[in-house]
């Protein structure tokens, strides 16, 4: 038999009455309610990111389509946690998730930046432009290394920023080379940035293939209005791309087609480091 709490208000839940076990109707579930203020947290958590690493509680819960009350309590939890760090009246995140991000199961791309870095320094020296690494994350290039040229575009790739990878050179590098599953799902999802960015499933399927043949993947101004790049895949020792090297420029200044030789040179020699650290791993494990 099962009573509503307005009929047993004066029994406790899990009690008895008259020898029947009696469940009390609430309304909550307590497990259903911990779940829901856990994703709350997460989407608190989410809404920084490197082009916002810095906000105030109003517009931390406008991001998250929260009431601000709810964004102020569970905020607070969080800065206990030492997972957001308050100063003044913003926030940011906090000192704990540097902790946990050491632990995560990502030793291949640190191992990537590690052999990268020599490279993109030279690939630096040779241009002066913007060189970046990149990896294939769901449907974006993830940016995971970046070295500023002179005088360079403000852009919104960043260390730690996903793009669509569809709009961006790396991220056509990325995905001309990535599974079948991977491109329809691409194609089902275009976002187009600029009225230069590809916006159709035939758009994306003919650049596939000129870069499939070509080895070379090109940005015009797909990302962002007067910014052009130009990317080549990085190939692992089985011939899978597990990562692109771009440069990137103002269009008044940089012409891609002049990289080249530049970028495939760097992206063999990138491929070359991490093969042989991949080896090393596989020989001494």
């Amino acid at each position: 038999m099962t009573v509503s709490s307005t009929a047993a208000s004066s029994q406790p839940a899990g009690t008895t009455l008259g020898g029947t076990s009696i469940q009390l109707i609430t309304g909550r579930d307590p497990d259903r309610d911990s779940l829901t203020s856990v994703a709350k947290a997460l989407a608190l958590l989410s809404a920084f990111t490197p082009h916002h690493p810095t906000m105030g509680v109003s517009e931390i819960a406008r991001r998250t389509h929260m009431p601000k009350s709810t964004a102020h309590r569970l905020l607070a939890v969080l800065v206990d946690w030492e997972m957001v760090t308050k100063r003044g009246t913003e926030y940011s995140p906090g000192a704990r998730l540097n902790e946990l991000a050491a632990l995560t199961a990502q030793p291949d791309a640190q191992e990537l930046r590690r052999v990268a870095l020599p490279h993109l320094l030279d690939l630096y020296e040779m241009t002066h432009e913007t060189v970046n690494l990149c990896i294939l994350a769901g449907e974006d290039a993830l940016y995971v290394d970046k070295i500023h040229g002179h005088n360079s575009v403000n852009s919104p790739a960043c260390v730690g920023a996903r793009l669509p990878a569809a709009n961006t050179a790396a991220g056509k590098a990325l995905l001309a080379f990535s599974g079948n599953d991977v491109l329809a799902r691409v194609s089902e999802n275009l976002r187009p940035a600029t009225s230069s960015s590809i916006a159709t499933p035939r758009q994306l399927a003919r650049e596939v293939a000129v870069i499939q043949r070509s080895g070379i993947a090109y940005d015009r101004q797909e990302t962002k209005p007067g910014l052009t790049c130009i990317a080549a895949p990085v190939r692992s020792w089985s011939g899978a791309v597990i990562a692109a090297v771009s440069i990137s420029g103002p269009v008044h200044r940089f012409r891609p087609a002049n990289a080249v030789p530049a970028i495939r040179t760097v992206a063999a020699g990138v491929a070359k480091l991490a093969q042989e650290a991949s080896w090393q791993r596989h020989t001494s494990g």
